[in-house]
């Protein structure tokens, strides 16, 4: 399964790395790829193993804010 998730405060390749490196880490993630331009990131998942609030906490734990 796929979601876009709007993310709010990553403006540069750090931001993109954490939030990618804090997605991948959970179980159930393909992939996260971060698009700084239009703010938001795509996940590819699995959604028998993780949730989005599962994704969505672990974007938020890394200091940034998720457009509900």
């Amino acid at each position: 399964m796929e979601q876009v998730i709007k993310v709010e405060g990553m403006t540069c390749g750090h931001c993109k790395s954490a939030v990618e490196g804090a997605l991948s880490k959970l179980d159930g993630v393909k992939s996260a790829n971060v698009d700084l331009e239009n703010k938001n990131v795509t996940v590819d998942f699995d959604d028998s193993k993780v949730s989005l609030v599962d994704m969505e906490t672990a974007i938020e734990d890394q200091g940034y804010d998720v457009e509900k």
